[in-house]
């Protein structure tokens, strides 16, 4: 008799676990919407030294919950990054780049201490290198500050590029030959 009572004291805590005990859906999932921002303008050129470079389809999104405000991630800046050998004779190796972002009083924008330095990185290998008239495609995900956002407090963006530039060199080399009959 004692074994049967053990066992229904197990069967009722087994189906208690399983079907009172369980988890049940709390309300509704908060949506998570995009809030973007325009750069304007959206493409800029430039040009430091040898690589000559545009940027294009530039904004910055950050990511909110829906109907509190609340800020889920951090504003970003985006765009692509398209870098083109200029030089006649030599090739660069790009290395990286850095991006600040400039007030209007010519001054940086520091970013929040818990976020990374803007940079971007080539570091593919082989296609860090341009050769004469090469052009090479990077995406650009960096993060934005905060401060940046606020009306007419961003001036300009900054972007330092790092490369080395080697002599680039084409040479023909004529090899005298005869063909002898048969």
């Amino acid at each position: 008799m004692w074994k049967w009572v053990g066992v229904t004291i197990t069967a009722t805590a087994v189906a208690a676990m399983t079907l009172g005990c369980s988890q049940q859906p709390s309300g509704t999932a908060a949506v998570i919407e995009d809030k973007i921002y325009t750069v304007t303008p959206p493409s800029v050129n430039g040009k430091a030294g040898i690589p000559a470079g545009e940027v294009t389809e530039m904004k910055v999104t950050e990511r909110v919950e829906k109907g509190s405000g609340r800020l889920v991630s951090p504003a970003k800046l985006t765009g692509t990054l398209k870098l083109k050998n200029s030089s006649k004779d030599q090739a660069v190796r790009l290395v990286g780049g850095k991006i600040q972002y400039i007030d209007a009083q010519g001054q940086p924008i520091k970013l929040e201490e818990t976020r990374t330095e803007p940079t971007i990185k080539f570091a593919t290998y082989g296609a860090e290198r341009l050769d004469p008239g090469q052009d090479a495609t990077q995406s650009v995900d960096v993060d934005f500050p905060a401060e940046a956002l606020k009306v007419k407090k961003l001036k300009e963006i900054r972007l330092e590029l790092t490369y080395i530039p080697s002599p680039y060199k084409e040479e023909t080399v004529n090899f005298t030959v005869s063909i002898s009959g048969q």
